[in-house]
């Protein structure tokens, strides 16, 4: 056995919710070989304490953009409209340089919160690419694909850039240590693109075996927008145009009819809430409970940093509870379990990752937190997922471990320089953006 981790609290968030008092996880070759209240006979390599500590599955992030850490606080208390116009400005001045250092800062990020998958729907997708393979987080990597093509343009799916750029990402990343990294297909939203892209890109998708990422009905505007164009709502055209054809994740789903919810739950399309990063930008938050009713597996994201400040999951975890609360004036809505299960067994589900992570399981990956429960707003602890959802802080995580290789613990970061990268950031990538003279 390599590791051992000893007498910890194993929140298993399996089939039967088991919390392990005293337990004992068993690790070995990048897998959870047992998980028990009795020490195994066979000497494990290392032990880690895990006394006073409780054990989570790793956090899955299901939507985020890595690189925006950039920007981070620079667009706060503007409109939307505002902070897009200046977004679009600094972005055209990123290039890939400067998106793999902000990638890997954010991914250091994530690490000491908890969180051992993301996906990631952004630009630069070949520099986020190499910084999660040189991380060794997961990640679902996709190219936020955007463009209208004209009815009487000459498309050719071989030929356009971004289709092209997506080929060169799948060839070289797809699958790659094992499927440690994804790529799915993707596009920024139905209103910066059409039909032909969408075709193009879920076609290549179901022959490549890929997965979609969209934002999707995040305001109402956009929704409303939709409606009088084309006399359909957004989930409606896109399904017309088979851009569900492939298991997709959707962003937002915050302005749609119980019709269109029970149409993307008969796709299987997972919803992702991001309570904090709408909230902050004053847009509706997705409603957690109408979409499980309509069938819709529902994953928690962060969004970037440039729009909710943070990538810290059990902050939008407890947002997330409070936020079906808040919709429904019911205290008992949204309990701590269901809403753990969004950032670990959901997560895991909207990502393809159900059969390898999101559980404490026997046969599982060893994607792995420690959040330590000695803290003072953690004592006394009546309720551990409770504790967990309304009490603990992305702060409290004491260690991460992906595949059984532990990424972060107590403020070491074994595979990231994290001085490097700083100095990468401020020497190149933060002139690079907002230094006029730089460019």
């Amino acid at each position: 056995m390599d590791t051992l981790i000893s007498n910890v609290t194993a929140v298993t968030m399996n089939e039967k919710m088991e919390v392990l008092f005293g337990a004992y996880i068993g690790i070995e070759n990048g897998k959870i070989v047992s998980i028990s209240k009795n020490a195994p006979e066979e000497a494990p390599a290392t032990i880690l304490d895990g006394t006073g500590m409780v054990a989570i599955p790793g956090l899955v992030n299901a939507h985020t953009h890595l690189a925006t850490t950039a920007l981070r606080f620079y667009l706060d208390d503007l409109s939307l409209a505002e902070a897009l116009e200046q977004q679009l400005q600094k972005e055209d001045k990123m290039d890939s340089r400067a998106a793999q250092a902000a990638a890997k800062l954010a991914i250091a990020e994530c690490l000491r919160f908890g969180v051992t998958s993301v996906s990631d729907l952004y630009y630069y997708p070949e520099a986020t690419a190499q910084a999660v393979a040189d991380t060794g987080i997961k990640a679902n990597i996709a190219l936020s694909a955007y463009r209208y093509i004209d009815e009487n343009e000459d498309f050719d799916f071989d030929t356009d850039e971004q289709c092209r750029e997506l080929v060169r990402l799948t060839e070289k990343w797809n699958g790659y240590e094992n499927g440690r990294i994804r790529i799915d297909a993707g596009i920024h939203a139905e209103y910066t693109s059409n039909h032909l892209l969408w075709e193009a890109l879920s076609a290549y998708a179901q022959e490549a075996g890929l997965r979609m990422q969209l934002h999707l009905s995040q305001s109402q505007d956009e929704a409303d927008s939709c409606l009088d164009r084309t006399g359909l709502s957004q989930a409606e055209l896109l399904s017309c145009h088979r851009l569900f054809a492939v298991p997709a994740t959707a962003t937002g789903c915050a302005c749609m009819t119980e019709a269109d919810r029970k149409l993307l739950g008969k796709r299987k399309v997972s919803a992702v809430a991001t309570p904090i990063a709408s909230a902050k930008q004053g847009l509706p938050v997705t409603p957690i409970t109408d979409c499980v009713k309509a069938g819709m597996n529902v994953a928690l994201g962060t969004g970037g940093c440039v729009e909710g400040g943070n990538l810290d999951m059990l902050e939008v975890t407890r947002a997330a509870a409070l936020s079906v609360r808040s919709q429904t004036k019911q205290a008992d809505a949204l309990p701590a379990p269901a809403a753990l299960m969004m950032a670990t067994v959901c997560g895991a589900r909207a990502q393809g990752r159900g059969e390898e992570c999101g559980m404490l399981k026997a046969g599982m990956d060893a994607d792995i937190a420690l959040v330590d429960f000695t803290a003072p707003h953690l004592m006394p602890c009546h309720n551990v997922l409770s504790g967990l959802v309304f009490g603990a802080k992305g702060g409290d995580v004491a260690m991460t471990m992906v595949r059984g290789q532990v990424l972060y613990q107590n403020g070491k970061f074994p595979t990231i320089d994290l001085g490097e990268v700083v100095q990468e950031l401020t020497a190149y990538a933060i002139p690079r953006l907002f230094d006029d003279s730089k460019n």
